[in-house]
């Protein structure tokens, strides 16, 4: 049997064609581009040798089955996309029994690993192994490569394997491969493994090397283990600052917040620091964090350090249960995260809709988002869910009045409010929202969003750095006001409060834009 699978991109767009787009389903935002069970992994094309590759951007996801695993191709900024094939197991012969399934992750890279040259693709996936019953039983984590922007593809090598059902005590699996390219060209495959529950670890996050392209692998070594036997941490995904520092984030199933997302940093994507350290939650300074398989972007934003952005299943704390909010921080991680609506707005219903989701910077300070949603007929069975991708605005200049620390305040859902909630704030004396701010120093246009509860309008105090600004206020639409100010802000940490006037009132939202030159 051969040890390549080649595609003919031409078959694959004369049979089969664009991809239809079904119907949304009521209550999401976002286009449907198939079925598919989660696991949502793009890539866009930067570093081709045929230069006119570069910019379109390819896709693959679960879906359920034992068909292989999915991949789509988009040459017009993710607007549009056609199916070019499914990538199947070339590791265990024809044997029915295996397949290429489950958590897959595509990437690209910029320079040479080996004898993978830059814009070589890698896909890393797992096989999973059924026993004569059709039970699965086995686990295989395997990486792929492609050195034609996708047309074929090549078995690599396997990173590690696993045995048993996840729904066995004595489960060994192995899941969720996360391949980078190391400074020195070498490969490093981050993973989840339960195969040291003798030595009181439920599930622990490893890694291993390769010097020759994911042909071989190193020994294993930990990067986050909990003592115990009871807290899993689980799906890491890593990327990098331009300073190059690793960022890592992780679910903490059964952890002392249930899903609570982590974020770890590294020097050299190799050295997590101490194991049991779990690292620095993901959290609102109201409270609010994402919860179950997040992903973690490094994303560009203006001409500043830029921003870390976290997406999630769920939300613990008071934010919101279904996933919708994007999570960011510009301080490195440091300090409070801010809410931001996600671009695309899905239905929960089971663990496998939004379950690794994938998010792009864009040309113009936009997002392109894409994640699995289930679907409003049979909102549990993620056999039905579909994936689902939307372009949107960053808001990184927005303070969710929700996120703030809170004195006699309080969460409320609304759906006339930026992310679909606002903050109710007491009169005063009680009343103040703090918003911890990190910005560069200059002049800024600050602007909140507010309206009354029906009693005499009163506007509430914008105090920046201990010093009220004098606002101007205007009437916006569905009963909300816009008041602004201006002034100047440091270098650095920032304190801009919101204190309660003679009524109470709702607030929405404070955003700072830096001025230009002439105060503009």
């Amino acid at each position: 049997m051969t040890r390549s699978l080649v595609l003919s991109l031409a078959i694959a767009v004369a049979c089969l064609g664009a991809a239809h787009a079904a119907p949304a389903p009521p209550g999401t935002r976002g286009q449907v581009l198939a079925d598919g069970v989660g696991y949502v992994s793009v890539v866009r094309l930067a570093h081709q040798s045929d230069a006119t590759a570069n910019g379109s951007m390819l896709m693959v996801f679960e879906r359920d089955g034992m068909g292989g695993i999915p991949l789509y191709r988009s040459d017009d900024s993710g607007a549009h996309w056609r199916f070019l094939a499914d990538l199947t197991d070339q590791a265990h012969g024809r044997n029915p029994r295996w397949q290429l399934r489950w958590q897959p992750h595509l990437s690209e890279l910029a320079r040479p690993s080996a004898d993978l040259p830059a814009g070589t693709l890698l896909l890393a996936a797992n096989a999973t192994g059924n026993d004569a019953g059709g039970r699965l039983v086995a686990e295989d984590l395997q990486l792929y490569a492609s050195t034609d922007g996708g047309q074929s593809w090549r078995y690599r090598g396997s990173i590690v394997q696993g045995g048993g059902n996840p729904s066995d005590k004595d489960n060994h699996g192995v899941w969720e491969p996360n391949i980078h390219r190391l400074d020195d060209g070498r490969l490093v495959a981050y993973y989840s493994s339960e195969g040291h529950k003798a030595a009181g670890f439920n599930q622990l996050l490893a890694h291993k090397v390769s010097a020759d392209g994911g042909r071989s692998w190193g020994g294993e070594k930990v990067d986050v283990a909990i003592p115990g036997g009871v807290e899993r941490p689980g799906m890491a995904v890593v990327d990098r600052q331009p300073d190059g520092r690793y960022l890592m984030t992780y679910e903490d199933i059964d952890g002392p917040d249930n899903g609570q997302v982590y974020l770890k940093t590294s020097a050299d994507g190799l050295d997590w620091g101490d194991p049991a350290d779990r690292g620095t939650p993901v959290r609102t300074a109201a409270g609010a964090w994402p919860a179950a398989s997040p992903i973690v972007r490094w994303l560009p934003w203006r001409k500043g350090p830029g921003v870390i952005a976290v997406l999630a299943e769920r939300a613990g704390g008071d934010g919101d249960p279904s996933g919708h909010s994007l999570y960011w921080n510009n301080d490195g991680g440091r300090g409070p995260w801010w809410e931001a609506e996600a671009p695309v707005q899905k239905l929960t219903g089971n663990i496998h809709a939004g379950w690794t989701q994938a998010l792009l910077s864009m040309p113009g300070g936009r997002l392109w988002h894409a994640t699995t949603s289930s679907t409003a007929a049979d909102p549990a069975d993620a056999r039905r869910n579909v994936v689902m991708y939307a372009e949107g605005p960053a808001r990184f200049d927005r303070y969710e009045a929700e996120d703030a620390l809170r004195r006699w305040a309080v969460r409320i859902g609304d759906p006339t409010a930026s992310n679909h909630a606002k903050a109710r704030l007491a009169s005063a004396p009680g009343g103040q929202l703090t918003f911890p701010v990190h910005v560069p120093a200059g002049s800024y246009r600050a602007e909140f969003r507010w309206q009354d509860l029906g009693f005499t309008p009163a506007l509430p105090v914008l105090r920046v750095n201990g010093v009220v600004w004098k606002t101007t206020d205007r009437v916006d639409h569905d009963g909300w006001h816009v008041a602004t100010a201006s002034g100047r802000l440091r270098e650095g940490d920032n304190r801009v409060v919101l204190e309660g006037a003679a009524r109470p009132a709702d607030v929405d939202y404070v955003q700072l834009d830096p001025l230009l030159a002439g105060g503009r």
